[in-house]
């Protein structure tokens, strides 16, 4: 309740967003950010900062595999490195409050020490806030960690320093000094209550495809990182701006990422019939448009959203700019058999080599101008997909993250074809 949108610095994009919309009555679920001081506190107070920036001074972001190695000795300083008792205390009492509505207190002042004695600690998400993340021009998809069904005192202080240590992945150290980012860059983590959706997903107020004005939604049963990680092909439905559904595929969504009563997170078969059941009513694609639209409204900018659904409540987990509409290309027409086809992630024309990725080993054969043919692209293949004139997978909707990150670099690019890596041939033109 005490940030809004403009405390980027403080908050990271995530958590300044965050209080902006919860402020602004949108339903979004209770959460608290640990800070970029906290961060900056963290690092001086154990006397990690001057030990990173020295690794930091000697790394050539452009020899991959030294690059790995020192970014992984970063985390690893990181991660092994005790949290100050001061600020593990001040964390750990934020969220012990999860827990304890008003109204206990209010029905009875004893209760309180009861309540703290008894109860199970909440299972919450902690995720990635970064400074210079989701900002117009680089959303850094997938820069970060996120970790989600944390639960207890001891998991919550270790995901913090985590999500603290994702801020030097190899990738994210590439990216800030190829974008021209200072080396030590600030970030913050959002703890939030977990939603236990039954169904999830992502809209965008406006078409991040075409740049049409209308809304597009992708849906999934269970949790939503099925979505951005690309493993599941969701269903996609078109809204016109006077909330009338244009346009609906229903996909075969084969798998649900769900939370067990144990709190492991865990990726399911459905059945037949599940799969292939539309995910959201009608009613509730209605009520998401409508919060699209007072989202872009309050920021004056088209914005990309995540949503869950659990027991027919809507929350709103997330919202930033959509970062790619500047990259709208006038497509031409070719004529030309067609071998797969799949949607339409990132328009433009391109030719090249065929190089197909089965595994993070394959990556070093892909040299500039080829393409790029894999089943889903992943945050770690960031810096070879820069390299490829245009990529087509297997899996994945239109927010996927090899359809946001091509979009964002100019890359065309085709997602969810199915069987790309079948039916294209290793090597051929």
């Amino acid at each position: 309740s005490e940030l809004n949108k403009e405390d980027i610095k403080l908050a990271g994009g995530k958590g300044a967003n965050l209080g902006e919309i919860y402020n602004s009555k949108f339903p979004v679920p209770s959460a608290f950010v640990i800070t970029t001081d906290a961060f900056y506190y963290f690092l001086k107070k154990t006397n990690l900062e001057d030990s990173i920036k020295q690794i930091l001074s000697k790394i050539d972001v452009d020899e991959t595999y030294k690059l790995q190695e020192k970014a992984k000795e970063i985390r690893q300083l990181i991660i092994e490195t005790k949290m100050p008792e001061d600020l593990e205390k001040i964390i750990l009492e934020a969220y012990d409050h999860f827990n304890i509505s008003l109204d206990d207190i209010r029905d009875s002042p004893g209760a309180l020490a009861i309540l703290r004695s008894a109860r199970e600690p909440v299972f919450v998400s902690v995720r990635s806030s970064a400074t210079a993340e989701d900002l117009g021009d680089a959303s850094f998809a997938g820069q970060q960690d996120s970790f989600i069904n944390v639960k207890g005192n001891d998991e919550v202080i270790e995901k913090v320093k985590a999500v603290f240590a994702s801020i030097f992945t190899a990738r994210s150290i590439y990216y800030r000094k190829k974008k021209g980012f200072e080396s030590l860059v600030g970030i913050a983590a959002v703890v939030q209550k977990m939603i236990n959706s039954d169904k999830s997903g992502v809209m965008f107020s406006k078409h991040p495809v075409n740049g049409k004005d209308e809304i597009l939604i992708e849906s999934v049963w269970g949790q939503g990182e099925g979505i951005v990680s690309g493993k599941i092909k969701p269903d996609q439905h078109i809204v016109n701006l006077d909330l009338e559904i244009t346009e609906e595929r229903i996909s075969d969504k084969k798998l649900a990422i769900i939370r067990t009563a144990s709190g492991q997170t865990k990726t399911i078969e459905l059945t037949k019939e599940k799969s292939n059941q539309k995910v959201l009513k009608t009613y509730e694609i209605k009520q998401l448009s409508e919060y699209a639209l007072k989202l872009e409204e309050l920021y004056q900018f088209p914005q990309d959203i995540e949503f869950a659904i659990e027991d027919d409540d809507i929350y709103i987990l997330q919202t930033r700019p959509i970062t790619t509409l500047k990259n709208k290309k006038e497509v031409q027409d070719i004529d030309g058999q067609i071998l797969t086809q799949g949607l339409a992630a990132s328009p433009g024309v391109a030719s090249g080599i065929v190089k197909i990725v089965n595994s993070m080993d394959d990556l070093d054969k892909i040299k500039q101008g080829d393409i790029l043919v894999t089943t889903m692209t992943n945050p770690d293949m960031v810096v070879t997909m820069q390299k490829a004139a245009a990529i087509v997978t297997s899996e994945g909707g239109v927010t996927a993250h090899a359809a946001i990150v091509s979009r964002e670099m100019g890359i065309p690019a085709v997602v969810g074809t199915q069987k790309a890596t079948q039916m294209i041939k290793d090597g051929e033109q």
